[in-house]
């Protein structure tokens, strides 16, 4: 690779254990198995000398390219447009399925629709985060490369002759493969990668094309289970198939994104690994999900959030704020010194230190996901519900105490608002799951910490010098996750508390429509330097705005954020100045958020056009 592509020039593919990125130029350049937390096998996306890459592209012929996924698919295409003609790259993943496993394809096929094109294809894996050597090994039916720890199997498509000659155009470069083929008009090639150490042999392409039917049949059955039929349908279904690609099926739970250390500003050193499951994240997409319809998901990520409130309430301690996606808690944080970073923004980090942070919202929202579970007919067994009980009691005794924050502060504790406003939710529905289901629990205790918790924010998370909600008690600085407050039912839109402090939003942290978190400047956060504005801030003003009655605005702002979008309805976390996306990528928040402002603004609308009809 001769340079780093855009973050924002990449397509996702994955088989729902794990992903893999394929840039605009058909460049596998992040890839991690056999889960999405488990080591790279190319990751030039952090380092584009020594990360290693799996490319596919036209040789020695100038080229554009076009990218897009088969409609109601993950299948990503990605098509070369030259004088010479026009070729199509094809990508996927079959699905694996519910039972973990170590073997997972990449399938990769070439199609000359006009014309002719030589192609080369490099195989250049670097395993273990490109710390492991390997050795490439040529076998009569393809190749393996292997390491200490992994291998990865390279099986040619048959007739293997027309994308990987045999006669000259293969070279084995210190255990790289890179080949040559020429297609002509008709022309199908292709190669499927396996890892799990399967032995290497040629694909028919009566294979090739059985899996992708199979693939394509999958997604778009799944997708016809959704039940929106709303404005913006493409992107909310868009988001709903990354929302699923992220999903670790084994066990339901959904990670914050499939790539690590891309950095919140270009050079900068806000380099977090997101490959994990946060229960903040993965409880609020609990509403996008039953909003269109996919209760099993729902149920699936019920399950596993119950085990870890069970792991929580039995010990009576609090929710850590991640898990991996099997449900372990050891994310030990380890900085990658021997590569360079994004664009050379170092450190790369693996591991997540913040998993061992106080936050206290994390169990607002995992109660807040219950009761809407609850609301749907998935309810909690016994069990689940007696450790609920005694984690709701050590909020009780607990949530009056500084903690890092929902953005994961490494600075000193604070007395978050945002915090105890979700504390507050906490108990709400706890209380309120109690009394629908009439299950035991402290009403009493629940009850009155509940209204002390709202007396405390009303007394001490509102600056009346300001007019304003603040970020935390006793400071001035204002917080985009303020903007969730009526949206959790803490204060009603038309509160005038409320409304001053939006109008204070939109002044000092809305940017062109796009929503900083918070000013680093003002609010320490011990990290160096800045960050783009994030998008499922500016999702959570859209919601906002909506709620608040200011309809076409909330529409406007809705629909200027879709220009933010990569080429296929993609969002990484953040829009840096220039109007690039920074950070990890794809981001569930960005996408969960996008539904879920999508639902409420188009109901909103309809309602109001209604209103018009019947006047």
């Amino acid at each position: 690779m001769d340079s780093y592509p855009a973050i924002e020039d990449h397509g996702l593919i994955g088989d729902l254990q794990t992903a893999a990125l394929v840039t605009c130029d058909g460049t596998i350049d992040w890839f991690c198995a056999p889960r999405f937390d488990s080591p790279s096998i190319f990751a030039a996306l952090l380092d584009k000398e020594k990360g290693g890459y799996f490319q596919i592209a036209p040789h020695d012929v100038r080229y554009v390219t076009k990218q897009l996924y088969l409609p109601g698919t993950p299948i990503l295409i990605t098509r070369f447009i030259s004088a010479d003609g026009v070729a199509e790259v094809t990508d996927f993943m079959p699905v694996t399925g519910e039972r973990a496993t170590d073997a997972h394809r990449l399938v990769r096929t070439v199609t000359m629709v006009r014309g002719s094109m030589r192609f080369r294809v490099e195989c250049r894996p670097r395993f273990d985060y490109a710390r492991e050597e390997h050795q490439l090994e040529r076998h009569h039916n393809g190749y393996v490369f292997r390491s200490r720890s992994a291998t990865l199997t390279f099986n040619p498509v048959d007739p293997v002759r027309r994308l990987i000659s045999e006669q000259g155009d293969v070279h084995l470069e210190g255990g790289d493969l890179v080949a040559y083929g020429t297609l002509n008009e008709g022309d199908t090639g292709g190669v499927v990668l396996e890892t799990g150490g399967a032995e290497p042999r040629i694909f028919s392409p009566e294979e090739i094309q059985g899996m992708f039917e199979w693939t394509r049949d999958y997604w778009r059955r799944w997708l016809e289970r959704s039940r929106y039929t709303g404005r913006w349908r493409e992107m909310v279904e868009r988001s709903a198939i990354t929302l699923k690609l992220m999903t670790y099926a084994p066990t339901g739970a959904m990670i914050a994104a499939p790539t690590t250390a891309l950095p919140e500003l270009v050079g900068g050193t806000r380099n977090w690994d997101y490959r994990y499951t946060w229960v903040r994240d993965t409880s609020f997409s609990v509403h996008a999900l039953l909003g269109l319809g996919f209760t099993e998901e729902v149920s699936q990520y019920m399950n596993w959030l119950d085990e870890r409130i069970r792991e929580a309430g039995d010990h009576q301690d609090p929710l850590k704020i991640m898990y991996r996606v099997d449900g372990s808690s050891d994310l030990h944080e380890e900085v990658l010194d021997h590569l360079e970073g994004y664009r050379g923004s170092r450190p790369v980090r693996i591991g997540n230190g913040a998993a061992d942070q106080l936050q206290l919202d994390i169990h607002g929202e995992a109660l807040y996901a219950m009761h809407l579970a609850d609301e749907q007919g998935i309810r909690v067994s016994h069990q689940v519900w007696k450790s609920t009980v005694r984690l709701v009691d050590w909020l009780c005794h607990n949530w009056d105490q500084p903690d890092a924050g929902i953005w994961e502060s490494r600075h000193h504790p604070r007395n978050y608002t945002f915090g105890r406003v979700m504390s507050w939710v906490a108990l709400d529905r706890a209380i309120r799951l109690a009394t629908r289901t009439g299950r035991p629990g402290d009403m009493t205790c629940w009850t009155e910490q509940r209204n002390r918790i709202y007396n405390q924010v009303m007394e001490r998370g509102y600056d009346r010098a300001r007019g304003t909600f603040v970020q935390a008690y006793d400071e001035k600085v204002l917080d985009a996750a303020l903007l969730a407050m009526p949206s959790v039912g803490f204060v009603t839109p038309s509160d005038p508390l409320w409304q001053s402090t939006l109008q204070a939003i939109e002044r000092e942290l809305v940017s062109d429509s796009l929503v900083h978190r918070y000013d680093p400047v003002h609010s320490p956060d011990g990290l160096p330097g800045h960050e783009g504005t994030f998008n499922m801030c500016t999702f959570w003003y859209v919601e906002a705005l909506a709620r608040s009655g200011r309809l076409d605005d909330a529409r406007l702002t809705f629909e200027k954020m879709f220009t933010f979008s990569n080429h296929l309805g993609l969002y990484a976390e953040e829009i840096a100045s220039t109007g690039e996306q920074i950070g990890n990528y794809p981001q569930a928040f960005s996408h969960l958020s996008l539904i879920n402002s999508a639902l409420t603004l188009n109901d909103l609308l309809d309602t109001e056009a209604d209103a018009r009809r019947r006047r």
